[in-house]
């Protein structure tokens, strides 16, 4: 019976285009929580439900926290341990600092989980299904999630400024960020669609909006001033630092392809999303930002694969890691 189980688990992962990953305790499953918490991706689903009509940014947020957090160490909840003694929170790393957000949405999820099972779902797990049901209310696919993570020890304050794309970098250095996490070229240009949804800080963005690129130096049609006006407007030279603009200026609150439009228009908010255009020297990526663009069915499909690779970065199972009772502390 434990062969067939393991078996079935194998199949499933490998028919959503990602592959399990195996440690003491084995692979990630699907319903690994069926028995011993039947409710609680309902748990999750309700409350991140709740969290999102009240605040429809919150989708992306809660997404964001996923990626930002499998990006440093794996998918091991480490974003969400506050600092504690010598250990430095990744909260405050460049990259995150004032900028990730959605950790009150974790808590009380996690809260309402641990009341219904106690010290049986990890808040890593709770990251993953939270990111799923934010796609998925948003217009977005939905897909089944391995769970069975364990919650880290520790976090890296460190790793966190160093493994995290930042929003000036180059295509060069998007592709080896996500080269060192083993993800590849199709999985940069598929999980920065996640930009359709969501906000960004003036900070983020002004570097994009006062420094042209050689290609808008000899813009001869102006096709980038409308949209360079607009954002200036709302994100000065200095000051202003807080200020909020959409990533897809078009449906900020939908998950959808309009994303891949605006960055062959140009119109990507970020320096590194209009990279995946106008630094592509082979065209491989431009190639698939065209294809995302014309079919939103073929993005749907192919994020949902590499969002499933991502959560299966370096994770923690078995008697690795523990199930933290509070997400914000390891366990006394």
């Amino acid at each position: 019976m434990e062969f067939m189980r393991i078996l079935f688990s194998m199949l499933v992962l490998i028919f959503h285009g990602s592959t399990g990953v195996l440690s003491e305790g084995g692979l990630l499953v699907l319903d690994y929580y069926k028995e011993t918490c039947p409710l609680v991706e309902q748990i999750v689903r309700r409350n991140v439900e709740i969290a999102v009509l009240r605040d429809p940014r919150m989708a992306a947020s809660l997404l964001r926290l996923h990626f930002h957090d499998c990006f440093v160490l794996g998918c091991d909840g480490s974003i969400l341990l506050d600092t504690f003694g010598d250990m430095v929170s990744e909260k405050l790393a460049t990259p995150n600092l004032n900028s990730v957000r959605g950790f009150e949405v974790i808590d009380n999820i996690k809260f309402l989980v641990e009341e219904a099972c106690p010290y049986t779902v990890s808040c890593a797990d709770i990251l993953a299904i939270a990111a799923r049901d934010s796609v998925a209310l948003r217009g977005g696919p939905i897909w089944g999630v391995p769970l069975g993570r364990k919650d880290s020890l520790i976090s890296s304050f460190d790793g966190a400024n160093q493994f995290i794309p930042i929003p000036n970098s180059s295509l060069e250095t998007l592709i080896n960020n996500f080269k060192q996490q083993g993800l590849d070229v199709r999985d940069l240009v598929t999980l920065s669609g996640g930009h359709t949804m969501g906000k960004a800080r003036c900070v983020s963005f002004r570097q994009r909006i006062y420094e042209k690129s050689i290609e808008e130096k000899f813009d001869h049609y102006k096709r980038y001033n409308t949209y360079r006006r607009i954002l200036q407007s709302i994100c000065p030279e200095s000051g202003g630092d807080n200020t909020l603009g959409a990533l897809d200026f078009r449906t900020p609150t939908r998950f959808d392809n309009l994303y891949f439009q605006n960055i062959i228009e140009g119109k990507g908010l970020l320096h590194s999303d209009n990279v995946l255009v106008n630094e592509d020297l082979e065209g491989e990526i431009r190639e698939r930002v065209w294809a995302y663009a014309s079919d939103q069915q073929l993005f749907f499909d192919s994020f949902v694969n590499s969002i499933l690779k991502m959560g299966n970065i370096n994770v923690l199972t078995g008697s690795e890691g523990e199930i933290r009772k509070h997400c914000r502390f390891v366990n006394p």
